[in-house]
């Protein structure tokens, strides 16, 4: 198999080099309005990166995360949330990244009326929604009754990869070049590129950006670096949840598959721990709760 020239934009030092510089400020403004649909005023203007991972527990797990300040034509601002997700759960983690965001704004004596919007954007690389036959999904919050949308300060957006099988020659929109591109980039050969980008200078900017030939070695290194950690993560974990159901077959199927599943994320988490991984690292690619994790911990160390 001959090596693409292309590299895979879900690699976690691949995505924040693309869309978390301020060499690349423009590929995240247009990615962002094309994915949000804004056009006119509500188009994002400029952006200002904010602390990365400025909670500690997600800065533990090392998500793929961008974390802007944007402003639109007329000036409002918006705090954009953007990560490539890895984990099962990541619905409840989502919210949970954004009630985060959204408090730490507000810092002593300052007012409620200056907390900007929370904009979500997740690319998932597995189904969230199994009953959702569309790939993109945009969540706000509605009257039960009227569907008035009164509380506007969140919003999510997400792209569920698996869910979008369309080839390059059916692409049509932005939309659908950017799901392309998060999927398929790796794949993708030159002769290709023309008909995916057409004219659209700023995306062919963002599959330069993933060009293996024009990255130093120690660049290449930690990409690869970031590539074998993730295989690893995912190979513990699929072999002990296999472990975990095979132990509960044995005490019948319904009622061994949960206990099974059960008892092996918690040796995925005992695993991870005693080959040094921190507790973030543990929560994201368990899926247990940070004080379950620690749980496994004090039993370690007892």
């Amino acid at each position: 198999m001959s090596i693409t020239k292309f590299l895979n934009p879900k690699n976690d030092y691949a995505f924040k080099r693309i869309f978390g510089t301020k060499k690349n400020q423009d590929i995240l403004i247009h990615f962002i309005n094309d994915m949000l649909a804004f056009s006119g005023d509500a188009c994002i203007k400029s952006v200002v990166f904010l602390q990365t991972n400025q909670d500690p527990e997600i800065a533990a797990a090392k998500q793929s995360t961008v974390d802007v300040m944007c402003t639109d034509e007329v000036g409002r601002q918006y705090i954009v949330e953007m990560q490539v997700a890895k984990g099962q759960g990541f619905e409840k983690r989502a919210q949970y990244y954004a009630a985060k965001a959204y408090s730490r704004q507000l810092m002593e004596k300052e007012h409620y009326n200056n907390l900007k919007e929370i904009i979500f954007v997740a690319i998932t690389n597995f189904v969230m929604f199994p009953d959702k036959v569309d790939y993109k999904s945009d969540h706000v919050v509605l009257d039960k009754k009227t569907y008035s949308h009164d509380l506007k300060d969140f919003s999510f957006t997400f792209l569920e990869l698996p869910k979008f099988n369309k080839s390059i020659d059916q692409l049509n929109g932005m939309v659908e070049k950017w799901t392309y591109f998060f999927k398929h980039a790796e794949e993708t050969s030159e002769n290709e590129l023309s008909k995916i980008i057409g004219h659209d200078v700023v995306m062919q900017r963002a599959y330069e950006e993933l060009n293996r030939y024009s990255w130093t070695q120690i660049e290449l290194n930690t990409y690869e670096q970031e590539e074998k950690r993730e295989l690893d993560v995912f190979a513990i974990r699929e072999q002990l949840l296999a472990d975990g159901r095979a132990e509960g077959e044995a005490i019948g199927k319904a009622i061994g598959e949960s206990i099974g599943d059960r008892s092996a994320t918690h040796r995925i988490a005992k695993t991870l721990l005693q080959n040094g991984a921190d507790i973030g690292l543990v929560v994201k690619s368990t899926g247990l709760t940070r004080e379950e994790v620690e749980t496994v911990k004090n039993s370690l160390e007892a």
